[in-house]
């Protein structure tokens, strides 16, 4: 196939959007969408290839498979071998043994099928593994372990039929990504039948130009100028409005995957997109991208594992810059010698594959086996028992469909013949779990607990994310109200992150949006106003029933990953942890500014009579600061919840309220 220098640039435009999201960077929340932009320009350019190849019967798997071996292996090897000593060094036990489990799954091209089962992609503890971004080679090459075997079996037929195969295979996985990401939205996102439209739409494109053997309407520049600055305004579009709230994939993922194929269907070296992207510079990156791809997120990672406070701005852009210098230099010493068979013969690829997985795969089950070394660090042992949370809760927290499942519901507290209270919300009330069970045993109470991740307990209201499909918010909120409506349960305590949904986190970006019906606009304005809206639907509904409502209010939310904190901390300045650990815990007047939008709101009805605020600040802060825990001792789990040791500092508060 002719060379194209645009399709290097359109790489360009891929990996640096997917670079400066990872970083943080404003004006890139969609800069996700570069991996789905990749994808079309890997499914054209292999397609390109096999179907040259099938047209002049030189097409062989073994030779296939030895080209994809030469492409992906010697620069992701490096990568994976240079992260070993930083993973040794800087990973807590719990992060080097999933970084070990990951290694497996990485060589065995099944990444993305790990990290479906470990957490969603946006998750802060998924963004923390060095080598999250794989799970988009494994999507590629489970791809390329099915696509060449369909076009071999099907090539007899002529490429109509397989042409129409194909259309209905892409309609069929489109219309799954988008039934899928509604609900089960990891596994849309991960797994190859939600993500094999994207790669296809790719095979399209090679299609119909190896039929015409040119780019589409040559004779026509000004449909070319016109539908290739469509398909770049497409790509833009999608990097600065879509964000992690963006259902994906599903008919979103048109919007860049269909500009990249204009791209490839309408630019030319004459056009101006295709100059833009034929510049110097541009296809320079877009020839190292795959090597920065490789590099930027165990920079990032281990830049986040190493900080004990949030690595700054300049620093991940700093980081950004060095994945790139890092690729020109795998580019050229490492993967372009790799592809020239006069230097690495078949065998040898075949042997140094073989030889490199086997390595990798022995160091990840060594270190998922020992746990990841506890022994690397001498922390105390009460410190590394103390990060735990309620187990109990897991029983009825987050069920499969919570909001319909008749097996919904655990009992907090101790045997009695009727519940006298219910305790519900999203995450926070699971991390509750234990002092409520403990607070309701001192008081010979029996209550009911259940609950869903970002499901704040208030009724009228939608979360606006992926996933209201399996666990659907609006509909739990009205089931625990009838419940305890037909039931006649005399007290409801809501526990909630409540800022996440009016505030996001102390930067005003971590958050969960909400609405008051399944399409609001994403925005802080209409979540408030639901809020708002939802608080007073909640208030008056429980009022109407005769039940005394309780808002226990949010714990103090750290400014760190207090687990990965803690291990730093004893790994690097051992002699100053009970000062430092004071020192980074969040001040008091920080807690209270976050919180005081939904403070106000709840002490309101707390004068009107209507409800009764719960407040853990004396029990968790001095005058001065919300302390993370002691030398020997966690308090919190992660940023914003307690564990069991924590918990226990609440109870005497909530015994006061069960009084």
């Amino acid at each position: 196939m002719n060379y194209r220098r645009e399709i290097d640039g359109l790489r360009a435009l891929a990996i640096i959007p997917v670079i400066l999201y990872h970083a943080g960077l404003q004006g890139f929340s969609g800069g996700y969408v570069g991996v789905d932009i990749f994808f079309v320009i890997s499914g054209f350019l292999i397609t390109t290839i096999i179907l040259s190849e099938m047209q002049t019967g030189t097409f062989s798997l073994i030779g296939f498979y030895e080209r994809r071996a030469r492409r992906i292996l010697p620069a992701l090897f490096l990568v994976l071998t240079v992260c070993l000593p930083f993973a040794w060094f800087w990973l807590q036990p719990l992060a080097l043994k999933n970084f070990s489990e990951s290694l497996i799954a990485v060589i065995l091209f099944i990444s993305n099928i790990f990290f479906w089962k470990h957490g969603g992609y946006f998750d802060i503890e998924s963004e923390l593994n060095p080598l999250l971004h794989t799970w988009s080679l494994a999507v590629e090459e489970q791809y390329y372990v099915l696509f060449p075997l369909f076009l071999m079996v099907a090539w007899r037929f002529g490429k109509r039929w397989i042409v129409g195969l194909l259309i209905l295979g892409a309609l069929a996985s489109l219309a799954l990504a988008y039934k899928v990401s509604l609900s089960f939205s990891t596994t849309a996102f991960y797994l190859l039948p939600g993500r094999g439209w994207e790669l296809l739409i790719g095979a399209f494109t090679a299609f119909y130009l190896f039929s015409k053997q040119s780019v589409i309407n040559a004779n026509k520049p000004l449909t070319n100028q016109l539908m290739g600055a469509v398909g770049l305004l497409l790509i833009i579009y999608s990097i600065v409005f879509f964000n992690k709230d963006t259902p994906f994939p599903s008919f979103y993922t048109l919007v860049p995957t269909i500009g990249a194929a204009f791209i490839i269907l309408f630019t030319t070296p004459q056009t101006l997109v295709g100059k833009l992207l034929g510049s110097k510079a541009l296809v320079g990156v877009g020839l190292i991208s795959y090597s920065a791809y490789l590099w930027h997120q165990p920079l990032f990672s281990f830049a986040k594992h190493r900080s004990i406070e949030a690595p700054s701005q300049a620093l991940l852009i700093g980081l950004s810059i060095a994945a790139l210098v890092l690729a020109y230099f795998s580019w050229k010493y490492v993967e372009t010698p790799f592809r020239i068979k006069s230097r690495v013969t078949r065998k040898q690829i075949f042997l140094f594959a073989a030889i490199g997985s086997i390595f990798f795969i022995t160091i990840g089950v060594l270190g998922a086996l020992k746990e990841g070394f506890p022994n690397r660090y001498s922390i105390p042992a009460a410190l590394s028992s103390s990060f735990g949370i309620s187990q109990r809760a897991n029983e009825c927290f987050e069920k499969p469909g919570v909001h319909a499942n008749p097996d919904w519901l655990c009992d907090v507290g101790t045997k009695q013949d009727k519940p006298s209270f219910m305790m519900f919300g999203d995450s926070h009330a699971r991390s509750m779990f234990d002092a409520f069970d403990a607070a309701a045993t001192r008081t010979s109470q029996l209550g009911q607990f259940t609950g869903s991740y970002n499901c704040p307990p208030l009724l009228n209201i939608h979360v606006l994310r992926r996933g209201q499909g399996e666990n659907n918010c609006n509909a739990l909120n009205t089931r625990v109200y009838e419940y305890v409506k037909a039931n006649k349960i005399s007290k409801v305590f809501l526990v909630s992150r409540w800022t996440f949904y009016t505030d996001g986190g102390y930067d005003g970006v971590d958050a969960t949006w909400i609405g008051l019906t399944k399409s609001s606009p994403r925005s802080k304005e209409t979540s408030r106003a639901a809020f708002e809206a939802g608080l007073k639907a909640t208030v008056d509904a429980y009022a109407s029933i005769g039940t005394q409502l309780y808002i226990v209010a949010q714990v103090p939310q750290q400014k760190l990953q207090v687990k990965e904190a803690y291990y730093n901390l004893y790994a690097f300045d051992e002699n100053n942890v009970a000062q430092q650990i004071q020192q980074l815990s969040v001040s008091k007047a920080e807690h209270q500014q976050l919180q005081s939008y939904v403070n106000t709101l709840f002490k309101g009805y707390v004068q009107d009579g209507k409800l009764k605020l719960v407040n853990f600040d004396d029990a968790l802060c001095t005058q001065e600061r919300c302390s993370i825990g002691s030398e020997t001792k966690s308090y919190y789990s992660d940023n914003n919840h307690l564990t069991t040791d924590g918990e226990l500092l609440v109870v005497d508060a909530l015994v006061k309220n069960f009084n």
